[in-house]
């Protein structure tokens, strides 16, 4: 890696009216700027509840509220900033996509990251899970380069895909950023192990944000974001209640060298 940064996840505690989140958004992402993070990453759906319901209440076109209010802050505090996801109105369509912009110091929209994998599941009674019946998956990769270090981005159930993070490393990229609202189903049992996993396997950062946990939500969020290093240690993990995890990348420079397009027998 070229040079060290520090990250910031912001845990948010989404709520249901999209104004109120934009509004906490800004304030917990300048918070971060003024404690040093020059890279910020909101979570998954952060403008709104996660539900069919309020992604069609709160879909918006690439240039709308959110994308302006993400834009502007970047500038103003001079932050490379991984805005979450937001519900992505698709033009003549009813489907939607569930999409992630990207933004560089100067306000600028560098990159976008659209799900790739949609999450249909049964998670048991009053848990099952059809995001395709109204979501698109997108299509390609998204990389992008931050203080010298190279970026690949997943969002929520992309983490379960060992290939996506096989790809990105095979393109060069340290570290893996997902924005995931894990379910207190699955969370307690596989986020934190899937973070780990994909870090040693792919010798990369790998940090996942999602919202905080609010009892209130039709869709209840684990929360517990946090960083893990090349060598599968947690460097920084919060809990369920809205916070901000911190973690300094860049700081490691022993890395356990796999060669990894070949066959490998290790002890």
């Amino acid at each position: 890696m070229a040079s060290r940064f520090k990250l910031a996840l912001i845990q948010i505690c989404t709520q249901r009216y999209r104004e109120h989140n934009l509004k906490k958004a800004e304030q917990m992402i300048r918070e971060a700027a003024r404690n040093g993070a020059s890279v910020v990453v909101l979570p998954e759906y952060f403008t709104c509840w996660m539900d069919p319901k309020y992604f069609i209440e709160y879909k918006e076109l690439p240039d709308g509220p959110t994308s302006t209010m993400l834009s502007r802050v970047a500038k103003e505090t001079n932050i490379h900033l991984f805005g979450g996801s937001f519900p992505e109105e698709i033009p003549n369509s009813d489907k939607l996509y569930n999409t992630c912009h990207i933004y560089g110091p100067t306000g600028e929209l560098t990159q976008r990251f659209r799900k790739l994998h949609l999450f249909d599941v049964d998670l048991g009674p009053g848990m099952s899970i059809r995001e395709s019946e109204l979501n698109v998956a997108g299509d390609k990769l998204t990389v992008v380069n931050v203080a010298g270090c190279k970026t690949g981005f997943g969002i929520c159930i992309d983490l379960r895909y060992p290939e996506i993070a096989r790809l990105y490393g095979n393109m060069g990229c340290q570290m893996l950023t997902y924005m995931g609202g894990f379910s207190m189903k699955t969370g307690p049992s596989h986020l934190e192990i899937l973070q780990r996993v994909r870090a040693v396997d792919n010798q990369v950062f790998v940090a996942n944000v999602g919202p905080a946990t609010n009892t209130e939500a039709p869709y209840v969020t684990y929360g517990h974001s946090g960083v893990a290093d090349p060598w599968g240690n947690m460097i920084a993990k919060t809990g369920s209640d809205e916070d901000i995890v911190y973690a300094d990348i860049g700081q490691y420079n022993c890395f356990l060298v796999l060669y990894l397009d070949h066959p490998c027998f290790c002890c």
